[in-house]
């Protein structure tokens, strides 16, 4: 896991960079990854996905990976 700041926001190597939902399969920036405790006493790591042009989805941040940018000819 990754350091978490005062703000409770993690400091994910992929921030506001692209990133693919692999559960979704939907692209766009990652924007934030919070912490979110539930009442069991689990924390759950959640990835904020902003794309292009639609709107902000949650996942579990472990869903996250690089983007493969497209090949350009």
């Amino acid at each position: 896991m990754n350091v978490v700041g005062h703000d409770g926001y993690e400091r994910h190597p992929l921030l506001h960079t692209r990133v693919r939902d692999i559960a979704s399969k939907g692209e766009g920036e990652l924007t934030a990854v919070t912490h979110e405790l539930h009442s069991d006493g689990r924390v759950v790591r959640i990835a904020h996905v902003r794309p292009t042009n639609g709107i902000e989805w949650t996942t579990s941040a472990d869903n996250i990976q690089a983007a493969l940018l497209p090949v350009e000819h």
